[in-house]
């Protein structure tokens, strides 16, 4: 019996050794996992899908704010250019003297001695104390030139300012400038320098001529009382311009049309372009497409009005236009000839806006050629270009 007792006692402590090892073996498998914590599952794999939307997006960029007229500051007015007086010539018996204000343009700034010239002659002199160029030449010399009538001798010298760039750099802030000095002696009599007087073009002319002549080209109402509000019009319709100038310090001016252009964009060297106007002031568009565009009859001298019959582009859907034009004034008492005028094609010939229709004959040729004379005051001229656009020209809907 001691023997099966001491067989039976080993044999536990054998079972109690091999159940302890694989608890051991359990817990070294386990890690840090405790045995009062649950197990951590892995997450099942997630399908990606692209978001539809079933209704559209409520949400939108917000519109730009609104551009708000600045407002015009109360009596508020363009300043009026004071011509400038400082150029003054003596004629003597045998020679000239000219003196200019080193302040030549009236702005308060000295132009350089070197940059005036009379006809070509450099100043004779300065003079510190009064701040004045002075010029001395013989009547036939500093490219002076000899006109002649039947009872006097004229003189020309030609003042001339031409400025150079500003310390180096290339820029300027005056415009060349030249004035006509003229001297005149009458003919078969004797001279005295004691009763003299030059008659020459004043500096003050020249200087408001730059700063005091304003062009202007502008679609008008039916009625020709105000400036058209709308750009917009149908086929069919006449689209009515009135060309002026504003004068100043001027003589009386007369404003006239030499040529226009009409484009798709405000570029008149594009193509699609159309001539209608061409041949110093002859409107060839009537002759061309049998339409009623015309000049209406000039009643004053700084306003010329014209109308011309709305029309688009072939192959342009946009019926987008500009009409670019190139409006010229001379004094009004020059004559209306072939190089200043504003003629209409009506009934098979060509009719002159102010009535002097013979300064048409030659809109079915060159209006250029032949010389004009430059000997008197009135032929002095200025040009400039205008635009008047984008205009719409709508088709007329069918009823």
């Amino acid at each position: 019996m001691n023997m099966f007792s001491n067989i039976r006692v080993f044999f536990c402590l054998v079972c109690g050794a091999v159940a302890a090892a694989q608890e051991l073996n359990w817990n070294i498998q386990a890690g840090d996992q405790r045995p009062d914590q649950p197990r951590v599952q892995e997450p099942a794999a997630v399908q990606q899908e692209k978001q539809s939307f079933h209704e559209p997006l409520a949400w939108k960029f917000p519109e730009p704010p609104a551009v708000e007229k600045p407002p015009l500051p109360p009596d508020f007015e363009l300043k009026t250019p004071t011509p400038a007086n400082s150029i003054s010539a003596v004629c003597g018996e045998n020679s000239v003297r000219v003196e200019a204000k080193k302040d030549l343009l009236g702005i308060g700034k000295p132009v350089q001695a070197e940059d005036v010239t009379l006809g070509g002659c450099p100043v004779t002199r300065e003079d510190p104390d009064n701040q004045v160029l002075v010029f001395e030449s013989e009547l036939h010399g500093c490219g002076s030139q000899l006109l002649m009538s039947e009872d006097s001798l004229v003189y020309v010298f030609t003042l001339i300012y031409s400025p150079t760039p500003l310390g180096g750099s290339p820029i300027i802030r005056t415009r060349e400038v030249s004035v006509n000095i003229q001297c005149h002696y009458q003919r078969n009599h004797e001279v005295s320098s004691g009763v003299l007087k030059p008659t020459w073009n004043p500096f003050s002319v020249t200087k408001a001529s730059e700063e005091s002549l304003y062009f202007s080209l502008r679609l008008m109402t039916d009625n020709w009382q105000f400036a058209r509000p709308s750009a917009e019009f149908l086929l069919g319709d006449m689209m009515k311009f009135e060309a002026s100038v504003k004068q100043f310090h001027h003589v009386p001016l007369r404003v006239t049309v030499d040529g226009c252009v009409a484009t798709v964009v405000p570029n008149i060297d594009t193509v699609p372009r159309y001539v209608f106007l061409e041949n110093n002031g002859c409107l060839f568009d009537s002759q061309l497409t049998d339409s009623s565009s015309r000049f209406l009859p000039r009643s004053q001298d700084d306003r010329l009005q014209f109308e011309l019959e709305a029309f688009r582009f072939q192959q342009d859907d946009s019926g987008v236009i500009y009409i670019t034009c190139s409006l010229r004034a001379t004094a009004a008492a020059a004559a209306v000839d072939a190089t200043n005028k504003a003629c209409s094609f009506s009934n098979g010939r060509w009719m002159e806006a102010s009535g002097s229709h013979d300064a048409c004959s030659c809109c079915d040729r060159n209006c250029k050629t032949g010389g004009q004379s430059h000997l008197t005051g009135t032929d002095a001229q200025w040009e400039q270009e205008a635009v008047v656009g984008p205009i719409t020209v709508r088709e007329r809907p069918l009823s």
